[in-house]
């Protein structure tokens, strides 16, 4: 068991910008000078035909908000103008039937996941518009599942019951914090009673899943503001919770200079407010699932981690795997399997790509089969705590210069190695991110001269 000198100390040892290995390779580190359009619609073609039993995913980005978030490191447009909404979804629907084009036939839809932006700043009767819109021409897996993200302030009953109608069972909530100054310093605004409301009448509805999104290391957060929301939370009981470390970005994103660095906890104080945070939804009766993820007993995002069905992809954990997940909408990033492709991330970019015939992809990677072998091994890290490696994938390049390196996390007790392999020990969980770096070949090899990641703590 490891002592609390021992846990400070390994948390300023490895408090390096790392990434979050929704992707491998991450996105600073993707082959864009060799990608080609055509062959990433030709990975499409191949990974669809492999696994039509599976069904595929979409992401939908929904871009727009009313107000900028300033701790917030997604791609947004504010606005307070709804007359973008329509034209919007009309390009996501162009998008979506170049798509259709592509794959040929009448596609099974097993997964469906608004993002955002906020996917609520669109009105009930344009989210029937675009989800009827993808829906047609399309199959139903027999376990689809749907989910959307939403911001407690404006999601109406109107619009939980339009998406409930159309199928979707899944709701998660950005609540972030509930202390009124950290809320102050982030722009972002919803009192306790709107998300108890929001929860009630989703549950009422009948929503199976409610996930609420926390962030810790917040500027301002303070330990018992963070043990009072975590309180707060424990009494509306959410199926699902994602605790974020905060991304501390402001070289990408602006909006995050309206404070400094000196408003931001140290690195000792926000391992502090993680510990707080976890062993509070311990004692609320959450189990860790991979990184940065809890749930209660019974959800099925638990029940796949213990069955070893967990996945994860660029919209986070899921507790089923589909080999093709495209992204429609501004900046959405598809996954094929073999290759990885972004939209253009401007709006009006997006609109002129689509509106003239063109899929909006401007950027994207052509997996090698080292990066084949390195993404499984990542993948398993983050979904099962354990990878193993054989013969084979050992005879690459990059294994013994990443073995060396995992032998110091072995070392300092976050890893267990064996003669084809590695388990995550209960000292590592805090530290997916740094033993996955371990094996990331890429990383390595550019060894960038600025930081192109969030700290790891």
């Amino acid at each position: 068991m490891q002592t609390k000198n021992n846990y400070t100390n390994l948390v300023e040892k490895y408090n390096v910008a790392a990434p979050r290995y929704t992707s491998y390779p991450t996105m600073p580190y993707w082959d864009t000078d060799s990608f080609v359009q055509q062959s990433w619609v030709e990975s499409v073609k191949i990974s669809h035909q492999e696994s039509k039993g599976e069904g595929i995913s979409l992401y939908i980005h929904l871009p727009f908000c009313e107000s900028l978030c300033t701790y917030c490191g997604c791609n947004t447009r504010i606005t307070k103008n709804h007359g973008v909404e329509e034209p919007y979804i009309s390009a996501v629907l162009r998008e979506w039937e170049m798509y259709r084009q592509i794959l040929g036939e009448s596609p099974i839809i097993r997964e469906i996941h608004l993002g955002g932006g906020t996917p609520t700043f669109f009105s009930p009767g344009n989210l029937h518009l675009l989800i009827n819109g993808i829906l047609s021409g399309a199959k139903l897996h027999v376990k689809a599942d749907f989910s959307f993200e939403a911001h407690p302030g404006n999601t109406t009953t109107g619009h939980l019951q339009t998406l409930y109608d159309l199928g979707f069972r899944r709701l998660s909530l950005g609540i972030q914090d509930f202390d009124p100054k950290v809320q102050f310093i982030i722009n972002r605004h919803q009192s306790f009673e709107q998300v108890q409301t929001v929860t009630r009448e989703a549950r009422r509805i009948g929503y199976t899943s409610i996930n609420y999104d926390l962030i810790y290391g917040l500027p301002l957060q303070t330990f018992e503001g963070l043990a009072d929301a975590m309180h707060l939370v424990g009494k509306l009981n959410p199926d699902r919770i994602a605790f974020y470390s905060y991304a501390h970005v402001p070289w990408i994103k602006p909006g995050q200079r309206r404070f400094t660095e000196h408003d931001l906890p140290g690195t000792h104080d926000k391992s502090i407010l993680y510990e707080i945070g976890r062993s509070l939804l311990k004692y609320y009766g959450y189990h860790e699932v991979g990184m940065d993820h809890f749930a209660l007993p019974g959800d099925d995002l638990l029940t796949a981690a213990r069955e070893g069905r967990l996945h994860r992809n660029f919209m986070g954990y899921t507790s089923y795997h589909t080999q093709l997940l495209i992204g429609l909408g501004v900046s959405s990033i598809s996954d094929s399997g073999y290759a990885f492709a972004q939209n253009v991330k401007v709006v009006e970019d997006y609109l002129k790509e689509v509106n003239t015939g063109e899929l909006p992809v401007f950027k994207g990677h052509i997996s090698t089969p080292e990066d084949m072998v390195v993404r499984r091994q990542i993948l398993d890290i983050m979904c099962k705590g354990e990878t193993r490696w054989d013969a084979g994938q050992m005879s690459f390049d990059y294994f013994f210069p990443a073995f060396r390196r995992l032998k110091l996390l072995a070392d300092d007790g976050l890893i267990k190695l064996h003669g084809s392999g590695l388990i995550v020990t209960p000292a590592g969980k805090p530290f997916l991110r740094n033993i996955c770096m371990a094996l990331d070949a890429r990383l390595w090899r550019a060894e960038p001269a600025c930081q192109q990641f969030s700290m790891a703590i």
